[in-house]
């Protein structure tokens, strides 16, 4: 039997139960509890492995690696998840297996693979291109579907139609290079409600893009005689308090140092005692020296700005040795945003630039343009501006047409595993 699972960026199971949308597409969904963090790499590493991040290694979005004392956000190796894969024993009959636009999916084992890869050039500007297995698979996409629009699917031209582009290449690779499993992300409903909320208008759209494409898959799930699988990464909250900005603490609290060049601030974290690597709701702590762990947990604890703050230990599902000594929590309607300065003057060049790399922390700005700036676009530093946040457990919406059991994204990853 074939197999088609979709990991899908902010399916809460709150917003399809408050537009009434509990079934699609012929698929009736209900709610289990997501991994925590309930970030995009998280859920997409426990969905591959069926473990908890202390067992697969993705800690968030992104890490503080200690040996090079640097944070590392959305590198694509496949060798950062840690554990066996839920299709090895698919592969191992000779099934084809394919990923589609997951994380950390550069490297896999599998047959079948795309994923944006865009190729910086020099002089400025990029080559839009895509990675892909086999290799000629890049020019048979170009011809059928054109360059990937990568400015769909981030910056503050994202749109939900990046989901029409991700699902039409998935499409274009079945027919030329079918795969007995897929894996697919989609993003559709991502954007807007981090931009508006997920209450506005505009996630109603998205939720129409989405339908649209869930009716798609289902259809040639059904023309290949293959199960469906769709289960959301994230649900998306409404932010209505200001965000927390655990690096200003440190670095009021000489926790955190700087490098003063050409009038900016760069994080020095070689002298630093620790730093906060934001990623939505959660931030990791990094502590370089265990015996300042207390001092810095009563710095960030006496700014009040969050709901929780956890010690690494042994029995927390987040307690990997890539995750922070800290984990923070923002209270319920805020996030952790990651500027260390105040002073607009001292922003590093990054910081009003699409960046997802070398940005220390995940940056939801980006996806708006600086409204001051029109003549040279910038995107924005005012974190105001976002409406809506993800990080902590949450519910999420799952359906299948294959019985699943269980209570929670765990549980559904360890039921697929048995399934392929």
């Amino acid at each position: 039997m074939k197999h088609i699972v979709v990991s899908v960026a902010g399916l809460g199971w709150r917003d399809l139960e408050q537009r009434g949308l509990a079934n699609l597409a012929g698929l009736d969904f209900r709610p289990v509890r997501s991994v925590f963090p309930a970030v995009t790499c998280v859920a997409q590493a426990t969905l591959r492995t069926a473990l908890p991040p202390r067992g697969h290694g993705m800690v968030a979005n992104g890490w503080f690696c200690r040996e090079t004392w640097r944070p590392s956000f959305w590198e694509q190796s496949a060798r950062l998840v840690r554990g066996e894969r839920i299709w090895s024993a698919a592969r191992g009959r000779g099934d084809a297996v394919g990923m589609f636009f997951f994380q950390q999916s550069v490297g896999e084992s599998v047959d079948r693979l795309v994923s944006p890869a865009h190729v910086h050039k020099h002089g400025g500007g990029s080559i839009l291109y895509r990675y892909t297995l086999p290799p000629e698979a890049d020019a048979a996409l170009r011809a059928r579907n054109g360059a990937f629009p990568l400015h769909r699917y981030w910056g503050p031209l994202a749109h939900p139609k990046a989901g029409d582009a991700v699902l039409a290449d998935f499409l274009a690779m079945q027919r030329e290079y079918p795969c007995d499993v897929a894996f697919l992300y989609l993003n559709t409903l991502d954007y807007d409600a981090q931009r508006f909320g997920p209450d506005a208008p505009r996630g109603d759209r998205a939720f129409a893009f989405f339908r649209r494409e869930l009716e798609k898959l289902a259809a040639l799930a059904e023309a290949e005689g293959a199960s469906l699988t769709v289960l959301g990464e994230y649900g998306i909250g409404a932010v209505t308090a200001p965000p927390a900005f655990p690096n200003r603490a440190l670095r009021e609290a000489g926790l955190l140092r700087v490098r003063p060049i050409g009038g900016r601030a760069y994080p020095d974290p070689l002298r630093s005692r620790a730093f906060a690597m934001c990623d939505h709701e959660v931030a990791h702590v990094y502590v370089r020296d265990p015996a300042d762990v207390p001092a810095v947990r009563a710095e960030l604890e006496a700014t009040g700005a969050y709901g929780r703050i956890e010690e690494r230990a042994p029995d927390l599902d987040w307690a990997h040795e890539t995750a922070g000594e800290l984990l923070l929590v923002a209270k319920a309607g805020s996030w952790c945003a990651y500027p260390w300065w105040t002073d607009r003057r001292e922003a590093p060049d990054y910081a009003t630039h699409i960046d997802i790399h070398n940005k220390p922390g995940y940056d939801p700005s980006e996806l708006f343009f600086d409204r001051s700036l029109w003549l040279h676009p910038r995107t924005c530093q005012d974190h105001t501006r976002i409406r809506g946040t993800h990080g902590r457990r949450c519910d999420v919406a799952v359906a299948s047409t294959l019985p699943l059991a269980g209570d929670s994204a765990l549980a559904v990853a360890a039921v697929l595993r048995a399934a392929l």
